[in-house]
């Protein structure tokens, strides 16, 4: 299994984790293009579509999926945000558990400024990932990961030292994980068999992204990578 970045952060963001015969779209807020182009373009193996919540940046393409015929999963709030309908749209309950193809998913909510859900997720090859994106905090601790995806959006120094207007000081403290608390979350949970950590959705403004994979790898001896735009990473159970 492979790790694809197509793209992270506020201008979008989608992921898909894959190999050759299946693959899970995480995130529909990436021109639907780019997401077919990264699958050279066999969207027939899309097993179906996660989506965390109902902002653009991670949910505006979500029709353009549904055309392909890949199912979407959401709540319910994130279906009614974006008007998605039909057979295809399923609504998240908390605490349900669902099989996307042989992938088996756990939604659970987080804090943010509209509903919002963390994943946890396992495939065969990957074995249990998180993916926690857009919360100011993770309430859940996570064992047996191999794998991590999760959010580091701003340094608490850096945000100090803008001096932006209090009302988008405030909508970012209160809706965003901090590369600090994203390292709190981390030491919570048992790293030792995780072989990769993936940090998503980066501020262009607020973070500094080799001072956060350094500080990471540093509390962690994982390995650490930060998500950028085409990046594609191994993401099995096992190193080797």
């Amino acid at each position: 299994m492979k790790l694809k970045v197509i793209g992270s952060g506020s201008k979008g963001n989608a992921y898909i984790v894959h190999d050759e015969n299946e693959a899970l779209l995480i995130e529909a807020g990436c021109n639907f293009k780019a997401v077919k182009a990264a699958l050279d373009f066999n969207i027939g193996k899309v097993s179906g579509c996660l989506i965390t919540h109902e902002h653009l940046d991670h949910a505006a393409h979500a029709k353009e999926v549904l055309k392909a015929g890949i199912d979407v999963y959401c709540l319910k709030e994130t279906a009614e945000a974006r008007n998605l309908v039909g057979h295809r749209v399923h609504h998240l309950l908390a605490s349900a558990t669902y099989n996307v193809g042989n992938f088996k998913v756990l939604a659970m909510p987080v804090r943010h400024d509209v509903p919002c859900v963390c994943f946890l997720i396992h495939h065969p090859d990957t074995g249990f990932f998180p993916f926690l994106t857009d919360t100011i905090y993770c309430p859940y601790t996570f064992p047996n990961m191999s794998n991590m995806i999760v959010e580091a959006n701003y340094g608490e120094d850096i945000i100090d030292e803008r001096n932006d207007p209090k009302f988008l000081r405030d909508r970012i403290l209160k809706s965003h994980m901090s590369i600090e608390t994203c390292e709190e979350f981390l030491q919570a949970n048992d790293l030792s068999k995780v072989n990769n950590i993936v940090l998503i959705h980066l501020s262009d403004r607020n973070s500094h992204a080799v001072d956060f994979k350094n500080k990471i790898r540093a509390r962690t001896g994982a390995n650490v990578h930060i998500a950028e735009n085409g990046m594609e990473i191994e993401f099995n159970k096992t190193p080797f």
